[in-house]
C-alpha cells in the first residue's frame, strides 16, 4: 500500500466569489487498486496519478466545488462510486444539483483497499460533512481542508464554523500518533506533532 500525489489547478467558488487554487490529488492503494481522495479540476491529471489501476471509490473529504467538481466525470471514467458524508449534501448540491453522490461516508466506517484499511473520521467545521481519512498502517491522515500545514482550515464562508473545526481537530486528529503525516487538500504536508501548537 502506498500514497501517490499530484497537483491540479483551477478555481474555488462560494458565496459569490471565485478564487484560483491549487489542489492536491491523493491516490491510495497498491499496484492493482486504489481510492482517489477528492476530485479537483482535471480528470486527466487525476487519471495520470491513478496510472491504470482499478479505482475502488472516489472519497470526498467535503463537497466544496474545488474538491468535487470533476467527481461525476471521474466516476464515469473509472466506474467508481463517489462517496460523501450526508451532512455535506447541501454543499454538494451547489455544484451538482442534478447528480447525487453514489454512496455515503460515516464516522467510524472502514474502507479496505490495496490490503490496508482507511478509517473515516467525521470532522465538521470547514464544512458540515467534512471528513478525514486515517490510514494507521501507513501512519498518514488525509485531512482535506480541515487541517493544514499551519493550522485549521478556513471557516469564513457559508456552512462553516471556527469553534466546530477546532473541536473536531482536538477530538479526532490531535489524538493520533504525533508522527502521523498529515496530507492536506492544499499546500504542503505536515505532521500531527507540528500542528498541535497551531490549534
Amino acid at each position: 500500500m502506498r500514497v501517490d500525489h499530484g497537483v491540479t489547478s483551477g478555481t474555488f467558488s462560494l458565496d459569490g466569489q471565485t478564487f484560483d487554487v491549487d489542489n492536491n490529488v491523493w491516490v491510495l492503494g497498491d499496484d492493482a487498486e486504489c481510492v482517489v481522495v477528492d476530485a479537483p479540476h482535471d480528470v486527466d491529471a487525476i487519471l495520470k496519478v491513478v496510472d491504470g489501476r482499478r479505482v475502488v471509490a472516489i472519497l470526498a473529504t467535503h463537497a466544496h466545488d474545488d474538491h468535487v467538481r470533476v467527481a461525476p466525470a471521474l466516476s464515469e471514467a473509472t466506474g467508481a462510486p463517489v462517496l460523501l458524508h450526508p451532512a455535506d449534501r447541501v454543499v454538494w448540491d451547489l455544484t451538482h444539483p442534478d447528480r447525487a453522490p453514489d454512496g455515503e461516508l460515516a464516522d467510524g466506517q472502514v474502507i479496505t483497499v490495496g490490503g490496508g484499511d482507511v478509517h473515516v473520521l467525521h470532522t465538521p467545521g470547514h464544512a458540515p460533512g467534512a471528513v478525514c481519512f486515517h490510514v494507521p498502517s501507513l501512519g498518514v491522515v488525509f485531512t482535506g481542508d480541515t487541517l493544514f500545514n499551519g493550522g485549521p482550515g478556513a471557516t469564513g464562508r457559508s456552512y462553516s464554523d471556527f469553534d466546530t473545526i477546532v473541536a473536531s481537530i482536538k477530538a479526532r486528529l490531535l489524538p493520533l500518533p504525533p508522527d502521523t503525516i498529515v496530507h492536506t487538500g492544499h499546500g504542503d504536508s505536515t505532521t500531527i506533532a507540528a500542528e498541535t501548537a497551531n490549534v
